[in-house]
């Protein structure tokens, strides 16, 4: 009896599933090497020697079997190239990097059935690829000059700095106003400027945060044992089974929106430990919009925000 092969479209519904929660500010993985020529790594792991090239090495663990293909297609009057690459996965996966779009496909399935995929999926292709090239070109754009008038992010707004020589050090927030006046000799430095404002980013990070935990808390029917501040590079929020909540203070640049997702994710793990389907759920159960809330983080690069 041959093997059943799965269809095309469940191999289409299959495609690149995403969690960037938990690594969205990290770079794209690079991908192992083909099994035909291993290439030794340019420096040692862990200052353990170098494999001795004369002996012959055990190809890499590696789920592809051929190289990688560019290829071209017609979606909206715009030629669009792509990277190809066969694997043994079951399904065919999309992926924008910084090359551009790369498709991982079975070795069963046609360039024809591939081709149909995209066009299928174009409009999200198209998307992506425009929201990669904007990002590239913000990271090109000067960084934000810490002067009298500089704009600092601010739940999801902007504010304005104003510093105000004075013998005393003071920092005063007019919200109508919108600005954010920093008191500070007239001798002070940049790195003064700056953590004088990071301090006070923090207080507010503090402030919100501990405003909207008790409410999503209550919705959930979950109890959390205490709230910290984190300045974790790779990820916003975590939350141990032991109810201990830890939230990025940068999230204060963002809007409420995304706050309250970030909360209610790490909240609805008190309930699911995992990001099952459950899990998701849960989360959906308090925060309906999710799905638009985590996708506007996801697009967010870390270039976008002051650095302290």
């Amino acid at each position: 009896m041959k093997p059943r092969i799965p269809s095309i479209g469940r191999a289409i519904q299959m495609a690149l599933q995403l969690d960037l929660f938990s690594d969205f500010l990290v770079p794209d993985k690079l991908r192992p090497t083909p099994a035909k020529t291993p290439v030794p790594a340019p420096f040692p792991v862990n200052d353990k020697p170098q494999r001795d090239e004369t002996r012959p090495a055990a190809p890499p663990p590696s789920t592809f079997v051929n190289t990688s293909n560019k290829r071209r297609i017609l979606i909206q009057d715009y030629l669009l190239e792509y990277d190809l690459q066969r694997s043994k996965r079951r399904s065919i996966g999309f992926l924008i990097n910084e090359d551009g779009l790369r498709i991982t496909a079975p070795r069963w399935v046609t360039i024809a059935d591939i081709e149909t995929a995209i066009q299928e999926k174009q409009a999200w292709i198209l998307r992506k690829l425009t929201e990669r090239r904007e990002r590239t070109q913000r990271k090109l754009e000067p960084s934000m000059t810490w002067q009298d008038g500089a704009k600092l992010p601010y739940l999801g707004g902007e504010i304005t700095l104003r510093i105000a020589p004075a013998s005393v050090s003071g920092t005063h927030f007019q919200s109508e106003q919108a600005e954010l006046i920093i008191n500070l000799p007239a001798d002070a430095g940049e790195q003064q400027l700056k953590d004088r404002v990071q301090a006070w980013l923090q207080q507010e990070a503090k402030r919100v945060f501990n405003e909207r935990l008790p409410v999503f808390a209550e919705k959930l029917n979950v109890r959390y044992q205490s709230m910290a501040l984190s300045a974790a590079a790779t990820r916003w929020g975590s939350c141990t089974s032991q109810g201990k909540i830890r939230l990025n203070w940068r999230l204060i640049h963002f809007s409420p929106m995304i706050i309250d997702y970030v909360i209610a994710h790490e909240l609805a793990h008190l309930r699911e430990m995992n990001h099952s389907p459950r899990f998701w759920a849960t989360v959906q159960s308090v925060f309906p919009d999710f799905e638009v809330a985590r996708n506007t983080l996801r697009q967010h690069a870390s270039a976008d925000l002051p650095a302290f």
